[in-house]
């Protein structure tokens, strides 16, 4: 993979696969990626095909040309100035930013450009990302007149409240230090070294049962929005179940024998 991936293919998202890594490349760069809704389906529909391929562990979502993605589409939502046009669209990058948390692989954004409203929310919504130290983030509908109402529900649920309601109110940029400092991203890395650190992180993932991650990610995700009770018995039951896995088995069986575990499956 280059360091700014450039396909070629008239997808509007190009799959990639590579030792049980995905990659779905946002495929308008001549638009800076931003969301039509053509976009967000095929999104979807990749999704929905990776949530059933246990050959898949881990997904990155990456970028072609300049930008990450910067967010919808303003030109066809004006073209469609009529509420439900608003109201459809809006359903339908709120189904694919669920679809994100519900798919049993992690995903890990990979931001090698600027990444604003939705595209900001974008990074939000995946598990883990990792970004070049040249990216910058915006929520800058504000700019328009428009409040990231969307991307507010992801970009506060990564960092203090106080800190992305002022990227919601002002639309200013932060750089990727930044980002990270926030929460926004695991990891930053010089442009050059993107790929590698991406791969990295995916590497680590590969190595550990599917079961478990997938399994944990459900979990994690559900726990969040629980009281602390009804968090700890959920991860309680998760865990047990989860411990009478073949998986566990044969890890813990693997530690003990000082030997590197042989994961039966998904």
């Amino acid at each position: 993979m280059s360091a700014v991936p450039t396909p070629v293919d008239e997808a509007l998202v190009v799959r990639s696969d590579d030792g049980g890594v995905t990659t779905l490349t946002l495929n308008r760069p001549s638009q800076f990626n931003t969301l039509s809704s053509e976009l967000i389906e095929a999104l979807i529909a990749e999704l929905d095909a990776i949530a059933q391929d246990e050959r898949v562990r881990v997904v990155v979502i990456a970028g072609a040309g300049k930008a990450f993605c910067a967010g919808h589409d303003l030109k066809q939502m004006r073209a469609n100035h009529n509420l439900g046009y608003q109201q459809a669209l809006f359903r339908l990058c709120s189904k694919l930013m669920m679809k994100l948390t519900e798919l049993p692989q992690p995903v890990i954004a990979r931001v090698h450009g600027i990444a604003t409203a939705a595209g900001c929310q974008l990074v939000s919504m995946c598990d883990l990302a990792v970004a070049a130290d040249v990216a910058r983030f915006a929520v800058s509908g504000i700019n328009v007149g428009l409040f990231c109402a969307t991307p507010s529900v992801g970009l506060s649920r990564n960092m203090g409240r106080k800190q992305a309601f002022e990227m919601l109110v002002t639309g200013d940029f932060i750089d990727a230090a930044e980002a990270q400092r926030r929460g926004l991203l695991n990891r930053v890395v010089p442009l050059e070294q993107l790929d590698d650190e991406v791969a990295r992180l995916a590497g680590a993932i590969v190595a550990k049962s599917a079961v478990a991650i997938g399994a944990g990610k459900q979990m994690f995700y559900k726990q969040l929005e629980m009281g602390l009770d009804a968090a700890y018995q959920l991860a309680g039951e998760v865990m047990a179940c989860n411990m009478m896995s073949e998986d566990a088995a044969e890890g813990i069986d693997a530690f003990i024998g000082k030997r590197p575990p042989q994961w039966k499956g998904r």
